[in-house]
């Protein structure tokens, strides 16, 4: 698959911006602040329906604006795809595809794939949990459009308990409040436990091209792994035992594949008993404390979590080794049907020592569509020869 137009109209600093592209590598050039960014920022926002920059749909309007279009015509094999996605200030966003009648934002989602490497994928690794945790959201609504209303369904039931526990903590929570706080277990236990049972499959794909992809990218002196760490775990250590936060990598990956094997059925039972083991914790505290939303995902380096020891090289090696990972999950899916991911690298070269910018550029250099910002032309490796454009303030340069 590959992006053949890219129309912008109020998005960020563009009133009206047309981008014709090919097939390969294309590398937009020009100064820092041009708007570059904005430019892949856009797509990406097309494939997840969110920014790699903001959490927030505000700042995507341009200035004075209340709403701003993307408009993309994608190419996959000889069917061709028109997407428009309309965001608003006011209401909810909507899209169409091939000019359709408006449908759902959400209903976009799987159509144009996309992995964007950035500067900001160093939160990855040295940020807190919830980075992880949305890259892995993330790449799982990609691989599977219908996960949007697992992690919906989640997060709204997530809500709704969290509302009851904390009237319980400003003393406004009676018997009734009891009965309907164990409704919400289950509705909240099923939910969970279909997302932990997507994203523990999904890291169990993601493991070994995390190694080969660090391996590639380095010297290959360290493995790099991952270990994914459920509060489901932890709660049913409670009772006095070590919890999975204190485990070695090798001891929480085994435990962590135990849980692996569970179906969702059984995931859902667990998750009632470690609701009714944190019960009381939950009502003093006043927040929901077992649950996906609370789980990590542990990126190890050698014997040590990346996190906190990894040099700064290193950082970089382990976050372009995720990204590489879940685009060598998205090929392992167009075996099946699906298509090549457009590869984004957006100012990641200006971040990278020389040795690491030829290596990432050999692995990406293949693929069916590679767009790439830069401020300078020296920044790019002759490996990434391809064509250039150059970006103006509020246009192109054609």
């Amino acid at each position: 698959m590959y992006l053949q137009h890219l129309s912008l109209t109020d998005f960020r600093s563009y009133a009206q911006v047309d981008l014709t592209l090919e097939p390969g590598i294309t590398v937009l050039l020009g100064s820092n602040g041009i708007g570059k960014t904005n430019l892949m920022e856009a797509i990406g926002y097309l494939a997840t329906l969110s920014s790699h920059r903001v959490s927030s749909d505000g700042p995507l309007l341009r200035f004075g604006a209340d709403r701003a279009l993307i408009r993309a015509k994608l190419v996959r094999g000889d069917q061709s795809t028109v997407l428009e996605l309309e965001i608003n200030a006011s209401r909810a966003n909507r899209g169409r595809i091939n000019r359709s009648n408006p449908v759902r934002s959400r209903d976009l989602l799987g159509i144009c794939q996309t992995v964007l490497f950035a500067p900001e994928d160093l939160a990855l690794v040295k940020g807190d949990p919830s980075n992880r945790r949305r890259f892995l959201d993330e790449l799982l609504v990609s691989l599977s459009p219908r996960h949007a209303g697992t992690r919906s369904d989640y997060d709204r039931v997530l809500k709704q308990r969290n509302a009851l526990l904390k009237s319980a903590r400003t003393g406004r929570f009676t018997a009734g409040h009891e009965a309907t706080l164990d409704v919400w277990d289950q509705h909240m236990a099923r939910a969970g436990a279909e997302l932990l049972h997507a994203r523990l499959e999904l890291v169990e794909r993601i493991r070994p091209h995390l190694g080969s992809a660090y391996e590639q990218l380095t010297d290959g002196s360290k493995a790099a792994g991952a270990v994914y760490r459920s509060t489901l775990l932890t709660q049913l250590d409670d009772d006095g035992a070590t919890p999975v936060s204190g485990t070695a990598p090798a001891e929480a990956g085994n435990r962590t594949e135990d849980l692996g094997r569970l179906s969702v059925d059984e995931l859902t039972d667990r998750y009632v008993e470690a609701f009714a083991a944190s019960r009381r914790k939950e009502l003093e505290r006043g927040i929901s404390l077992v649950g996906p939303h609370r789980d990590e995902l542990e990126l190890v380096l050698g014997d040590a979590p990346a996190k906190g020891y990894a040099s700064h090289g290193e950082t970089w090696s382990m976050c372009l080794s995720l990204r590489l990972a879940s685009y060598y999950v998205m090929l392992d899916d167009t075996r099946t049907g699906g298509s090549a991911p457009i590869l984004i690298l957006d100012d990641v070269f200006a971040e990278l020592d020389v040795q690491r910018r030829r290596k990432l550029a050999a692995i990406v250099s293949g693929a069916e569509q590679v767009l790439v910002t830069a401020a300078v032309d020296a920044d790019i490796p002759e490996e990434l020869a391809g064509r250039r454009v150059k970006v103006i303030p509020g246009g192109i340069d054609e």
